[in-house]
């Protein structure tokens, strides 16, 4: 009991106040840099990935789904997704594998923000979707490629309520982050 007691405080906490993308960087310093740098590399805005990441994980890096119960008793969850993006074992091996990130861990901030940009780079080539579009982007991430060109999402409107609210909070973290980010003018671009 007390090993898993130790092993449960060694996850680092979420932010404090994950509605204020400028409180996140102020209490989480070393994340600004690794969303930067996926944003530089791929494209993705700041504010979209974050919104993402919150709305998966609610920023718990080692977060999973709720395992399935019977009669009460958890006993195994219901998909392999996983970390801050909760990204299934089969999206994150073919990620490593072509994004040349083979070292890249699920449960490192920086590490799926640049699965965020890849993946938002793939579904611009593949889809047509823009990286600024928050909430089509959501539905492709989702959904998967597949399922967005056959939009299975229609039939699911408690996901699309998701991705109205991923759209609206990156668009929160975008006018929070133009009054915070260090960088501000060359992301003007």
């Amino acid at each position: 009991m007390l090993g898993l007691l130790l092993l449960a405080g060694c996850a680092a906490a979420p932010p404090r106040n994950p509605a204020d993308i400028c409180a996140i960087f102020t209490e989480k310093d070393d994340w600004y840099e690794g969303v930067r740098q996926a944003e530089l590399k791929w494209g993705l805005p700041i504010p979209v990935q974050m919104a993402i990441i919150r709305h998966e994980s609610d920023f718990v890096e080692d977060a999973r789904p709720p395992k399935v119960r019977f009669l009460g008793i958890p006993l195994w969850h219901p998909t392999s997704a996983y970390g801050y993006g909760q990204v299934l074992d089969g999206t994150w091996e073919l990620y490593t594998e072509r994004s040349g990130n083979a070292g890249g861990d699920r449960d490192d901030l920086a590490d799926v923000a640049d699965f965020l940009g890849w993946y938002a780079h793939q579904s611009q080539n593949r889809l047509g979707v823009s990286k600024r579009d928050a909430y089509n982007l959501y539905l492709a991430y989702h959904e998967g490629w597949g399922g967005w060109q056959r939009r299975s999402y229609l039939s699911k409107p408690w996901l699309m309520n998701i991705a109205r609210k991923v759209a609206a909070t990156a668009q929160t973290y975008e006018r929070q982050l133009y009054r915070c980010r260090p960088d501000r003018e060359a992301a003007a671009d």
